[in-house]
């Protein structure tokens, strides 16, 4: 018997996991190395050449040796935060096996080449309509801030935006890492470059001009040209996402509605918007990636694994052939299908003086969920 398979060995998304599920990453996960490489180098060069060296340059050794431990525990706090990011779920929406009922006869390539999808739905928050897509991928109506990311394949809930940085989408379950992230590096950044200015004013004070300064200590230099160029864009992202939390808006929803003049459904006020954020507690995934997959419940029934057998339909001897091993819960009774239209004559011509047959009644196509009536006919 073949061993079941676990939610990600089968998962339909471009995502990539480690672990055994329990890390999952996006599909562009090597940036990490990218991004890793670009925090790390600039810090070890700061500890190796300026930090360790104000140990002996300032009054106080404890003082360097404050600014050498800042460092190094500030840069794990950054990494930490990009772990966290990166290898969370962002907030997945589940994708349906199946399209739900309002769509079941829904032809999506013919749709698709006419221009046209199932309509929108529409629901109401904060009093306001907010419309619903439908989303032919993962064949499931969008809820309110949803969007389907095209590098990862999913449906993402309050999705922001796919960061290549960080190789993962930035949803409902990781933008608050993301932005403490991006704040940071933007702090780090600030600290790298005003205690090598401070660095480089104290051997100016004992060589006496800047030039020999900046020959003693070139890395210096570097390092404040690096954290100044990387601080504008960590620096404006910031800032940017400031005010995107301030207005309690996406990324997705800033680009895309930039010039609307509608009403923002979801802003509560600056205040409420950051309390939000960040003293709301974290929704768990609602995706369980170490679960075995429901291999009867995932796919559809074969015709050859149903069972023919007679159902009752009246307190008669009337009775039909239908299609059965199709258990879908307790409270509906099996699919059943006629399987010829002589039969179909014949069964009503025996019956007319008993309750007659209706498509309300039993369902001729295959695979679709039908339910006998159990109402008495008056």
């Amino acid at each position: 018997m073949a061993k079941p398979k676990r939610v990600y060995q089968s998962w339909k998304g471009n995502n990539k996991f480690l672990l055994g599920g329990r890390l999952m990453f996006g599909p562009d996960a090597k940036s990490l190395i990218i991004t890793f490489t670009l925090i790390l180098v600039p810090v070890v060069l700061f500890c190796v050449f300026v930090a360790r060296n104000l140990v002996h340059e300032l009054q106080t050794e404890s003082a360097g040796y404050a600014i050498l431990v800042i460092a190094i525990v500030f840069t794990i706090y950054v990494f930490t935060l990009l772990a966290s990011t990166s290898a969370k779920d962002p907030g997945i929406v589940p994708r349906n096996s199946h399209p739900p009922d309002e769509v079941q006869g829904y032809d999506s390539s013919a749709s698709v080449e006419a221009g046209n999808g199932p309509l929108p739905q529409e629901v109401l928050v904060n009093g306001l309509p907010v419309q619903l897509k439908y989303c032919k991928t993962c064949m499931l109506y969008r809820p309110p801030r949803c969007s389907h990311c095209s590098v990862c394949d999913n449906c993402v809930e309050r999705f922001d935006h796919h960061c290549p940085w960080v190789g993962q989408c930035i949803g409902k379950r990781n933008y608050r890492c993301f932005f403490l992230l991006v704040s940071s590096t933007a702090l780090l950044c600030v600290f790298v470059f005003s205690i090598s200015a401070l660095y480089l004013k104290l051997l100016m004070d004992d060589s006496g001009t800047i030039l020999k300064a900046i020959k003693e200590s070139p890395v210096s230099v570097a390092l404040m040209a690096y954290c100044f160029i990387a601080l504008w864009f960590v620096g404006g992202l910031t800032g940017f996402h400031l005010y995107l939390i301030g207005t309690n808006q996406t990324t997705y929803e800033n680009c895309r509605y930039k010039e609307d003049s509608r009403v923002r459904v979801y802003n509560r006020g600056c205040i409420t918007n950051f309390l939000q954020l960040f003293c709301s507690s974290i929704e768990p995934s609602k995706i369980n990636f170490r679960g075995y997959v429901q291999e009867e419940a995932s796919k559809p029934p074969k015709r050859s694994d149903i069972q023919e057998k007679d159902i009752n339909i009246s307190d008669g001897d009337t009775r039909i052939k239908v299609e059965d091993d199709l258990d879908i819960g307790d409270d509906i009774i099996k699919i059943s299908q006629r399987r010829n239209s002589e039969e179909v004559g014949d069964v009503r011509g025996r019956g007319s003086d008993r309750s007659p047959i209706g498509r309300s009644e039993v369902d001729f196509g295959f695979g679709l969920e039908s339910q006998f009536s159990s109402r008495p006919s008056y």
